[in-house]
């Protein structure tokens, strides 16, 4: 089954030292000024040859240190582990899939940053993208070569962390393409059968270099059970790294579904702002995989949002190695892959929702379920409203209930709602009916569940049966502290 986040205590603020600033030296007289400074200049000229001596020591020592190798510089301190965190889960190897992880210097401290993902031959593909207008330089690569060959081959997957070669222009494409070059020369494959992806600062021309000059190295490191390495070296703002696993039967035989992602703020649907890699080893044709990610990304990955930003990257790629020796299956609605669609579901959605609990900042884990809506698209702009609203939101994160600023969400939708019907719970408590404040509204018992890390709200809009669920989490002051140093 698909790894089910935990309920987990609140991780414990740690707060640092306070250091006393050195005390100020007290005045003094500018005779006494005169008097110890003369006296200061005799002293000085007797010790001259001791300070000289230590000065040739210390010039000595200090050559010695700068021809020795570099030091590599301390890791950045890492941002405070989010209250939400879900444990990696252990994933175990899915035939057909290698991968391995190096450090290819998009960050000034020591980590890795770079991942290399080797699929056997015969491996099909899959994959959804931004729709932003301005999308990257590997998001324009993948949806090229995944159309020249229909998802037919792909052979190897390239992702460095630190860099998202978007809105670099030619400069950005031809860096991309000098990466996939390289990679396709080492594995002896098309370009067009490698997949590339970049997370990291818009604006900053990829330094393809620094990938090509590790590939050897990163090359040989290449396991099968390398899953959590992976996961954190593509993480930028991430506070802990995202996994999930699932084992389904296809036609009766056991096939292995594993993802990562990375995530934690720029999330918004269409797609959510992340990358995400998914493999399984069953045999799937390409067609088949894509209709299933179309399928399935409505409800898990655009189904959540932290802050309403969509980035130039977003990514999901799914893999089917043909490993298992299940048999293959060329149609999405096959009834053999009825427990397989299950699963990878699942996993998507597994993923998708540790977004929501790396949420940038995040304190609050929020579903929002919109119902009584006109149809499923409304219901489903009604409630991403709800979620994307600061007002909203900053009302989670100081664990105030406050239904006005829901009703006040839900009205700017621009969708159609009944006004005197509208009704909206927290958890249990109903805090409005029937368009006015219900009559077992409890101050207390509100304040009270709205403690609790994981919140659910319910909205009804009084004029249809159809519904959605959109998750998010709150906004507190650590977003803004985040994003205001995210470059420096």
């Amino acid at each position: 089954m698909a790894s089910k986040p935990p309920e987990t205590p609140q991780a414990a603020k740690t707060r640092a030292p306070k250091t006393k600033a050195p005390a100020k030296a007290s005045g003094s007289t500018r005779s006494g000024e005169s008097m110890g400074g003369a006296m200061g200049h005799k002293i000085e000229r007797a010790l001259d040859p001791l300070a000289s001596a230590l000065k040739r020591a210390t010039t000595k020592r200090a050559d010695k240190t700068s021809s020795a190798a570099p030091v590599a510089k301390p890791a950045k301190s890492a941002l405070p582990v989010s209250p939400l965190v879900v444990p990696f889960p252990t994933i175990p190897p899915v035939a057909g899939v290698r991968l391995a992880v190096g450090r290819a210097g998009f960050y000034k401290h020591e980590r890795d940053d770079l991942l290399l993902v080797s699929l056997d031959p015969g491996t099909t593909a899959a994959g959804v993208f931004t729709r932003s207008k301005v999308g990257s330089a590997p998001v324009d690569w993948c949806q090229k070569q995944l159309a020249a060959t229909g998802g037919a081959e792909v052979r190897v997957l390239v992702v460095n962390a630190g860099c998202a070669n978007a809105f670099t222009g030619k400069p950005g494409a031809d860096a991309a393409r000098r990466v996939a070059s390289a990679v396709a020369k080492r594995f002896d494959c098309r370009q067009r059968d490698v997949m590339l992806a970049s997370t990291g600062v818009i604006g900053v021309l990829l330094d393809d270099t620094k990938i090509t000059q590790r590939l050897p190295e990163v090359e040989q490191k290449l396991e099968a059970d390398n899953w959590d390495a992976a996961a954190r070296a593509i993480m930028t703002t991430d506070t802990f790294p995202k996994g999930a696993t699932a084992e389904a039967l296809i036609d009766g035989t056991p096939v292995r579904i594993a993802g990562i992602c990375k995530g934690s703020g720029m999330i918004a649907p269409d797609m959510a702002t992340m990358l995400a890699f998914v493999a399984t080893d069953a045999a799937i044709s390409a067609p088949a995989l894509q209709s299933l990610v179309n399928l399935y990304v409505r409800t898990t990955f655009n189904c959540v949002t932290v802050d309403g930003d969509t980035s130039t990257n977003d990514t999901l790629l799914l893999f089917a190695t043909g490993q298992s020796g299940a048999a293959k299956i060329t149609r999405a609605g096959d009834k053999r892959l009825a427990d397989f669609r299950e699963k990878l579901e699942a996993v998507l959605l597994d993923l998708a929702l540790q977004l929501v609990r790396d949420g940038e900042g995040a304190s609050k884990f929020v579903k929002i379920t919109v119902a009584g809506a006109e149809n499923p698209v409304s219901a489903r702009k009604i409630a991403r409203t709800i979620a994307e609203s600061p007002l909203v939101k900053t009302a989670f994160a100081g664990e105030d209930a406050n239904w006005g600023r829901i009703v006040m969400a839900v009205g700017r939708a621009d969708e159609p709602v009944n006004r005197d019907s509208i009704s909206v719970r927290f958890g249990e408590h109903w805090a409005a009916r029937d368009g006015l404040i219900s009559a077992t509204y409890d101050e207390a018992k509100m304040s009270a569940y709205m403690k609790q890390q994981d919140l659910e709200v319910f909205v009804d809009v009084g004029v249809g049966k159809a519904s959605a669920t959109v998750w998010t989490c709150d906004l507190t002051k650590q977003y803004v502290a985040i994003n205001g140093d995210y470059r420096s």
